[in-house]
């Protein structure tokens, strides 16, 4: 297993719920991680905490965090953030596509600009990260993970423009790995089920427990950050093992 001390990840949405719990498992284990997000506040409050983190490690030197305001939409903030990043820990060698958004309803319902949001957040916003990051992960012969959904593979009515966003980012990912893998970068992505977050404006509750965790999905990520090279597990289901009856 590799030792992922003194790496850097570079994590979009990485403010709060799955992305803010990738990130403190990075931290962690040893990691420098950089991490976008939309919110000034909850970037800051994360920054604070993954900060604090990292100064009780044994290697604590500098400030293990750097967070930039970017938007997955906007390829010029994110390139932005890639370059602040380059430049404050010399390079990228694990990414985690991360930032994504959820709306939900019949398409008979279904506004544009919902519908636009969500495919260029989920999907094209993706697209922006591997383009802004591809060159970095070549020099480091990095990793690069998405995450995806379950509803990347099953489809559900009221689903229709975050099933399209899921099912399209499942065949992205799986056709960039077969681009990438030539040139040494590794990339798969992780389906979770239901995950306790904020998603979609939803505050978690004592009836989620029974849901996935951001650490459950953190530690997955962080498995196939160790895994040998020589090892790619392209795809990865995720699910809660007791879901609620209905």
């Amino acid at each position: 297993m590799r030792d992922l001390s003194g790496k850097t990840a570079f994590v979009t949405g990485g403010s709060r719920g799955i992305g803010r719990g990738v990130s403190e498992a990075l931290v962690a284990a040893g990691m420098r991680v950089s991490l976008t997000g939309r919110d000034e506040e909850a970037l800051a409050a994360t920054l604070a905490a993954l900060d604090a983190a990292a100064s009780r490690r044994a290697d604590a030197s500098e400030p293990a965090a750097l967070g930039s305001i970017a938007d997955v939409r906007d390829p010029a903030s994110l390139q932005a953030a890639v370059e602040a990043t380059i430049s404050r820990f010399g390079g990228i060698d694990l990414v985690v596509a991360n930032a994504g958004i959820g709306a939900f309803g019949s398409v008979v319902d279904l506004d544009p600009e919902d519908w636009h949001a969500v495919i260029d957040t989920n999907l094209t916003g993706v697209f922006n990260t591997v383009k802004a990051t591809v060159g970095a992960l070549e020099d480091s012969a990095g990793l690069l993970v998405t995450i995806g959904s379950l509803a990347g593979a099953n489809f559900f009515a009221g689903g229709s423009a975050y099933n399209a966003s899921k099912f399209g980012l499942l065949g992205f990912t799986q056709a960039v790995m077969l681009d990438l893998r030539e040139r040494g970068v590794r990339v798969s992505t992780i389906m979770p089920g239901s995950v306790a977050t904020h998603f979609s404006g939803r505050e978690p509750a004592p009836e989620d427990a029974w849901k996935l965790q951001p650490d459950d999905i953190a530690e997955t990520v962080l498995y196939l950050a160790r895994l040998d090279a020589r090892a790619l597990p392209s795809k990865i289901e995720i699910r809660p093992s007791q879901p609620a009856r209905r």
